[in-house]
């Protein structure tokens, strides 16, 4: 009985991991709409080694994935760990930072202020990492492709300032 209550338990927190990831992205969805990307970002001079648009949903859809299931495997460790608390606390962080540049960028085409959200985010996302590898490393390890992505994403961003500016 206590084995099923507990699956289920890590179903559940699961599905909340990915709900999570997943309603960032979503929420970042909602900006990019034709109007941004046909209009405004197209008009937009970009740096050469941009990659092609059609990447960037694939590589995001593995990114928010990898950073439910990373989520998760801490979260499962319970909450009664300060280390998982604050973990979490870095996670949530993160999140909402990564939820903010879209808006900034493709809503409110302020590319300065999404250059310094992403810079922030880059922060909170090796923050995130070294408060992970106290829990979980192979949930710290599942977040090393975001923070590349991320990293390669705040050098395009800056270029884009750099160019439009």
């Amino acid at each position: 009985m206590y084995a099923s209550k507990s699956s289920a338990r890590n179903i559940v927190k699961f599905i909340v991991c990915l709900l999570f990831c997943f309603g960032v992205s979503i929420g970042g969805a909602l900006f990019v709409n034709s109007d941004s990307l046909e209009g405004w970002y197209a008009q937009l001079e970009k740096p050469a080694f941009r990659p092609p648009d059609w990447l960037f949903a694939p590589v995001w859809t593995l990114l928010y994935f990898l950073m439910a299931v990373s989520a998760f495997l801490v979260w499962r460790e319970g909450l009664n760990s300060p280390h998982v608390k604050l973990a979490l606390v870095f996670f949530l962080l993160q999140l909402a930072l990564n939820a903010l540049w879209t808006p900034l960028f493709f809503g409110l085409h302020f590319i300065g202020w999404a250059l310094i959200d992403i810079i922030a985010l880059l922060v909170a996302i090796i923050a995130t990492i070294l408060t992970f590898l106290r829990v979980s490393k192979p949930a710290a390890a599942l977040l090393i492709p975001y923070l590349l992505w991320t990293a390669f994403a705040t050098v395009l961003n800056t270029r884009l300032y750099q160019l439009n500016s």
